[in-house]
């Protein structure tokens, strides 16, 4: 553990002074005064206990401390404002073994030994016109089309440029390129695939779209074009709603895309729409949900390896995205501000899916269970620090059946 503490030690001491530097040569007062640096803490224990007989690993058991180091500039005064981010990260094993690796917290070596530590570091300069702003570098987009991954230590990351403009009042337009990821268990940069299908890579995902929000803010439309080179093409369509019915609040929200081959169509033709919906109702401190999502066409969900999607049935372990798979949700959210404990939260779901299309021809069923428990402690010496119990339960005739359990603890450092 001792060997891994440098990386985070170099990369905090190096936010400040290039900060300052670039403040120093920019002569400008919102270079620094809008800036910030940030250290987040995460400790998460994580364990997969396969269920079904002949698994070829019986669990997945590891234990680690995530740093990930935030340091975002503000801009230089003018016309054309400029300014730098920089993220460094750094993941430290505390639990692990050959035979219970494989958790994607840590990078597993060849003889499947956990890593003892890993650690990357990114820059992304960035300019501001007016409500436009461009990031090249190091990103962490979080678009519907192009969502990275958080749901183990540290987040997936990509490089390329993001293009974002705010000018008209509710329109949110944005454009980008992206050349290659590094994924959250790993500290290289490699090209960009689709996930499960190893083996077909490029270096070029382009995308462009917008959201536009209306009727005091209470309705959004959203559409999106996007395409890994040669590999897929993509669009998504949304729309969301939320309206006030005396003590209720009442939400909508559905979503389609559609993909099918690109270019020189490295992986073959492609075929696939994937439904998403979901309705919920909030009364005081109770909400009550449920979620419908069905996919069309030849192929299951289409999406760059490691990232998340925003299908409604995209949960702690499973996404039911295979080619014909319909699934339904129901779920139920506790935010027990509403007893005098603030910081206390919780939430059940159970989602069931069927029709998928299997090998052999059958009707590929599943269903998952998740409950989630998260506190926040208010007051005290350790104000801030999060809480958080994630357990899920997975049966299946075509998937692995397991029981998940994840205890994560995280807080943030504000340093500047």
């Amino acid at each position: 553990m001792t060997k891994a503490f440098p990386h985070l030690r170099s990369a905090g001491a190096l936010a400040p002074c290039l900060l300052a530097s670039l403040a120093q040569n920019a002569h400008a007062e919102g270079f620094v005064d809008d800036a910030s640096v940030t250290l987040g803490l995460r400790n998460l224990y994580f364990n997969r206990d396969f269920r079904q007989p002949g698994a070829a690993q019986s669990r997945q058991e590891e234990w680690a401390q995530g740093f990930v180091l935030q340091a975002n500039s503000g801009y230089t005064a003018g016309v054309l404002g400029v300014g730098i981010d920089l993220i460094g990260q750094l993941g430290v094993k505390l639990d692990s073994s050959p035979a219970r690796s494989g958790s994607g917290l840590l990078p597993r070596h060849s003889d499947g030994r956990a890593a003892d530590e890993f650690s990357r570091l990114g820059l992304a300069p960035k300019l501001k016109w007016s409500k436009t702003e461009l990031k090249v570098g190091e990103l962490m987009p979080e678009l519907p089309i192009l969502l990275r991954n958080d749901g183990r230590l540290l987040p997936q990351t990509f490089q390329g440029g993001m293009l974002s403009s705010r000018e008209v009042d509710g329109l949110n337009l944005q454009a980008g390129q992206m050349r290659s990821l590094s994924q959250r268990n790993s500290t290289n940069h490699e090209d960009l695939s689709v996930d499960g299908r190893g083996g077909v890579f490029a270096d070029r995902f382009d995308y462009l779209g917008g959201e536009y929000r209306f009727n005091a803010e209470r309705t959004q439309v959203g559409l999106w074009q996007a395409r890994l080179e040669d590999v897929y093409q993509q669009r998504y369509y949304s729309v969301s709603h939320k309206q006030k019915v005396g003590e209720w609040t009442l939400s909508a929200n559905a979503g389609l895309f559609t993909t099918r081959e690109d270019g020189s169509a490295k992986l073959g033709d492609l075929d696939n729409q994937a439904l998403t919906s979901f309705l919920s109702a909030r009364r005081g401190g109770h909400t009550v949900g449920a979620g419908y999502q069905r996919m069309y066409g030849d192929n299951g969900m289409i999406y760059i390896a490691g990232t998340s999607t925003p299908l409604v049935n995209d949960i702690q372990v499973r996404n039911f995205t295979t080619a014909g798979e319909r699934s339904w949700q129901a779920r139920y959210d506790y935010d027990f501000v509403a007893l005098g404990i603030p910081g206390l939260a919780l939430m059940a779901r159970y989602v069931s899916g069927d029709h998928a299309q299997v090998a052999g021809g059958g009707d590929g069923q599943a269903w998952e269970r998740d409950l989630d428990i998260t506190y926040v402690i208010q007051d005290g010496p350790l104000k801030n620090l999060g809480v958080r119990w994630r357990n899920a339960a997975v049966r299946s005739n075509h998937v692995a059946d397991v029981d998940e359990n994840r205890l994560i603890l995280s807080y943030t450092l504000k340093l500047l």
